[in-house]
């Protein structure tokens, strides 16, 4: 059985007679009579009787109009379920993020990408770099965000911000008023710290020990997020990543540029074999835009 001849049947139907069927279908009417003929050998009876040049139809072209109807509505709503996918989206798309990244910049993305595609849903998750990684390579996430400590092997990645750390200190600390924190300064003070296979700490570390430096680490902790909050509770000083710096957190924090300059690096991990759909990469690109519209606020600038 044909479609275009069951097109043809039910074009037939809707408009009364071959040749309207024929102007409705673009085709000629011996065109339409002989899909009706091949239609009628193929469902095995006859769909119409001819009565003085006219076509009426049958009771069994009838109950077979009837299923007809019941499909092409199907068909109808496929084609509409694939015209909203092309002009408006409709799916969901999987993210997974680091902390520094996830409880900010991806935020504010996710909502402007709601904005333009208001029937998606979005998935994401907040976890540690090497979970990410891990959610990446499985196929359970779309798209990973991690910091570059983790393996990448059998992923694509790409480097996709690099912000320079930040030296955050309580508001009251002797050094919340410098133009600069430089390394010198973290003698013998009291410091929250990175966990030590975090590249930035381990980049510091060797800064230290080569100019015999020694802070007293209090804490670490593998979040910036956290190394803030711990920060704006006076527990020390801290080298955080400025993604993860709260809003709400600046009545109590100085954040001021650390010499000499250390850098974050954050990756976007895609899976292996992954072709991004339209919706995936028209949200990478809104994740890019929130990037670059970041601006970290030093303490010495207006609020």
């Amino acid at each position: 059985m044909n479609l275009r001849d069951v097109e043809v049947f039910h074009a037939i139907m809707i408009s009364g007679g071959a040749s309207s069927a024929a102007e409705l279908m673009g085709m000629s009417q011996p065109s339409v009579s002989r899909s009706l003929a091949k239609l009628e050998r193929s469902v095995g009876f006859s769909l119409f009787q001819r009565v003085k040049g006219r076509l009426a139809v049958t009771r069994e072209g009838r109950l077979f109009h009837e299923e007809v109807v019941r499909n092409f509505v199907g068909l109808d709503a496929l084609r509409q379920a694939a015209l909203r996918i092309r002009e408006v989206g409709e799916g969901t798309v999987r993210v997974a993020s680091l902390a520094a990244l996830g409880t900010g910049l991806v935020p504010r993305a996710v909502a402007q990408f709601l904005q333009q595609h208001p029937n998606v849903h979005v998935s994401l998750q907040v976890r540690t770099s090497s979970i990410v990684r891990d959610l990446v390579l499985s196929g359970q996430v779309d798209i990973g965000l991690a910091a570059d400590e983790i393996d990448t092997s059998g992923l694509h990645s790409s480097v996709f911000a690099t912000p320079r750390a930040m030296c955050v200190v309580p508001k009251h600390h002797r050094l919340a008023s410098r133009a600069v924190v430089r390394l010198s300064d973290l003698h013998h003070e009291r410091f929250v710290a990175l966990s030590p296979e975090d590249t930035v700490r381990q980049t510091l570390d060797r800064m230290l020990a080569a100019n015999n430096i020694e802070p007293h680490i209090v804490v670490d902790t593998p979040f910036s997020a956290t190394v803030i909050t711990l920060v704006a509770e006076g527990a020390g000083i801290g080298i955080a990543n400025p993604f993860s710096i709260d809003p709400a957190r600046r009545s109590q924090l100085a954040i001021v540029p650390f010499e000499p300059q250390l850098n974050f690096r954050a990756l976007i991990l895609r899976p292996p074999g992954d072709a991004a759909s339209r919706l995936v990469s028209a949200f990478v690109g809104m994740l890019y835009d929130a990037r670059n519209a970041f601006r970290p606020l030093t303490s010495g600038e207006a609020t």
